[in-house]
């Protein structure tokens, strides 16, 4: 059954000549609304009654694999007839592995301390005022995503243990597939008593429901965008609702003269190939002149089937590995596919020139034996990650002991990096006195 049943006979009673903005309005204000009622039980409810719906989920998620992994397949099958890419039809594609992740995502949350209530600080004051700054949910959030079906259950398992109620716009390219989470998601939270309408989508009003919970301000605490670059300035630049902005990753590695190929190979064939559609991808690769590893490198990627991008200089240091010619907007460009920029640059300073010129604040990785380079590099990079010697890879909620992610925050209010549990609460202040009053 629809989830939105009661706002569709809404809107069937509406007067004929309502537009479908002000329609999508009104349905999203009244999802936001039993949201908000929702939010008020979750807020309410103890750890073990939320595990047990995060572990209700996890059950009907892997009972019903096959109708969800059908439900995908029409999502793949329509994006391929539209001449969707291979990489996002990637980040669209549901298989019996990645379900097991989301189950296992699921199960590891329940595993989670429950942030909601922990003491952030408190004191008593002289006069016997006592103080604590608790940690709380924020209420109502609101995530707009892309192609993502994964998303659906990643934010639905955090916002059910944080405490907190959530309206989602999942985008038609997955609209199958998040229907079908959507429904067992629902039905699994109503099986241990909590409310269904804990989880809603807008999807049945497409972008004009995007507009409109980008407009809800006081009905949504906040939005978080999930997706592309066109995707994430519209939300930030047109809603009303505050926005914790989830960036593009242009992610760079820089490559340093004392780094050995025995390391930097498998660490760029990981961080370019195993998963090229995300955005934890390294996108560029610096090279020091005197790199030594830099051509057994360039040669592995090529061979991992990577696309070469290059400046004039890792030209030469390419040897025979066949390479393109870069462009100037090559440097700010999110592939998200098996190509990469390489660029060489004379010592630290200018590889970190060159971020600060091009990053868009996800991830930087370093790969160096030199200690005094990676503590630089460590302090002066400015992104919600930095790396020393690993695979950006890992700049993921699951991979950092997070359970999960709702997106990685590039901005620096708030929450920066992966959001996790303790990412979607805010802070409440708690006085206690015995009939004190002010002089």
């Amino acid at each position: 059954m629809s989830q939105n049943t009661d706002a569709a006979h809404t809107l069937t009673d509406s007067a004929e000549g309502s537009s479908a903005v002000a329609d999508a309005a009104t349905a999203v204000s009244r999802l936001a609304q039993k949201a908000r009622a929702a939010s008020r039980v979750l807020a309410r409810a103890d750890r073990n009654w939320k595990d047990r719906g995060l572990l209700a989920i996890a059950a009907s998620l892997d009972a019903n694999r096959a109708a969800v992994i059908k439900a995908n397949a029409k999502d793949l099958e329509a994006g391929r007839a539209k001449g969707t890419t291979e990489a996002l039809l990637d980040r669209l594609k549901l298989t019996d592995e990645r379900v097991d992740g989301l189950i296992s995502a699921l199960q590891e949350l329940a595993g989670l301390p429950d942030p909601v209530g922990t003491v952030l600080r408190g004191q008593t004051l002289p006069n016997g005022l006592r103080l604590r700054q608790i940690y709380v949910p924020m209420g109502v959030i609101g995530a707009i995503y892309e192609a993502r079906p994964n998303v659906t259950v990643d934010i639905a398992g955090l916002a059910l243990k944080s405490g907190n109620a959530v309206l989602l716009r999942g985008g038609s390219a997955a609209s199958h597939s998040n229907l079908a989470l959507l429904a067992l998601i629902r039905d699994a939270l109503e099986s241990v008593g909590l409310p269904a309408d804990a989880v809603a989508s807008v999807d049945d009003w497409g972008r004009d429901g995007a507009d409109a919970m980008m407009g809800a301000r006081g009905e949504i605490d906040v939005l978080i965008p999930r997706g592309g670059r066109e995707l994430i300035q519209r939300v930030v630049s047109t809603a009303s609702v505050p926005v914790i902005e989830t960036g593009e990753g242009n992610v760079h590695i820089y490559l340093d003269e004392s780094a050995s190929a025995k390391m930097a190979v498998p660490i760029l064939l990981n961080a370019k190939t195993q998963r090229p559609s995300v955005c934890n991808t390294v996108e560029t690769l610096l090279l020091h002149a005197n790199a030594t590893a830099a051509t057994e490198v360039l040669a592995a990627l090529h061979r991992a089937g990577v696309r070469l991008h290059v400046d004039a200089r890792a030209k030469a240091m390419a040897g025979q590995t066949p390479t393109i010619d870069a462009v100037e907007s090559d440097w700010d460009t999110e592939y998200m596919d098996l190509d990469l920029s390489v660029a060489v640059v004379d010592d630290l300073d200018g590889a970190m020139r060159h971020i600060r010129a091009h990053s868009t604040g996800h991830t930087e990785a370093i790969l160096t034996n030199d200690l005094a380079h990676a503590e630089r590099f460590i302090a002066e990079v400015d992104s919600a990650a930095v790396i020393v010697n690993a695979s950006t890879r890992f700049t993921d909620g699951g991979q950092l002991g997070l359970g999960a992610e709702v997106g990685i925050s590039t901005q620096k209010m708030h929450a920066r990096g992966p959001m996790g549990l303790r990412e979607l609460t805010t802070t409440k202040w708690i006085v206690q006195g015995d009939g004190h009053v002010r002089s």
